[in-house]
C-alpha cells in the first residue's frame, strides 16, 4: 500500500489594501460562493469591502494553495455610524439596553471570514481567524452569521463565541443571523 502524500497546508498571507484590491474579484466570488448568494452579489458587494479597506484597524488575512486564494477574512474596528453597528445596536438596545452600551463599546468587527466550498474541511478557516485575531488590537471580538448547523458556526462555538443576539434580521436580509462576541486574545 502506498501512502498518500502529505497535503500541503494553506499558506496565510497578510494583505494590504492594494493587495486585497488586486484579488478582489477572486475574494468576492469566494464570498458569493461560499454564502450561496447569487453572482451579481459581487457587483454590490465590491464598493463596500473598497470602503472597509479605509476603516480603523483594517486587517485582512488570505489563504492561499498554490497561488490560488481559497480563504479570504477581514475587519476593523466597529464604531457608531458603521451600518454593523448601528444594526447591532439597534438589536441590542431593543432587549437589553445596558448590553447595547458595554457589548459595542470597544471591539473589533469579523466583518468577513469565508473559504471556497472546494477548499473546506482542511482547517483553513481554523488558521485564518486564529491569525486575523492573533493580529487584533481590541478587547472583543464581534460577528454575524447566518443560523444553522453550518461549519462557520461550528467553527465559532469552538473557539468560544457566545451569543448576543439570536434569530435577528438585518435591513435588507430575509435570513435569520446570530450576533456572537468574545473576548480577546484566544
Amino acid at each position: 500500500m502506498t501512502a498518500m502524500p502529505a497535503r500541503e497546508p494553506a499558506r496565510l498571507t497578510q494583505l494590504t489594501a492594494r493587495q486585497l484590491r488586486e484579488r478582489l474579484d477572486e475574494a468576492l466570488r469566494i464570498y458569493v460562493t461560499a454564502m450561496r448568494y447569487p453572482p451579481g452579489t459581487v457587483r454590490h458587494r465590491s464598493p463596500m469591502w473598497l470602503e472597509h479597506m479605509l476603516r480603523e484597524g483594517w486587517l485582512c488575512i488570505g489563504a492561499f494553495e498554490g497561488d490560488t486564494l481559497v480563504g479570504i477574512g477581514y475587519g476593523y474596528r466597529g464604531a457608531p455610524g458603521q451600518w454593523w453597528h448601528d444594526e447591532v445596536h439597534r438589536g441590542l438596545r431593543i432587549r437589553d439596553p445596558a448590553a447595547a452600551q458595554r457589548e459595542l463599546a470597544d471591539y473589533f468587527e469579523l466583518t468577513e471570514l469565508h473559504v471556497h466550498p472546494d477548499a473546506q474541511g482542511k482547517g483553513i478557516g481554523t488558521a485564518l481567524l486564529t491569525e486575523l485575531l492573533s493580529k487584533v488590537n481590541a478587547p472583543r471580538v464581534l460577528l454575524s452569521t447566518p443560523e444553522g448547523p453550518t461549519r462557520a458556526w461550528k467553527l465559532y462555538r469552538r473557539f468560544g463565541f457566545t451569543d448576543l443576539l439570536r434569530y435577528y434580521r438585518f435591513t435588507g436580509d430575509s435570513r435569520d443571523f446570530a450576533v456572537l462576541g468574545r473576548t480577546l486574545p484566544l
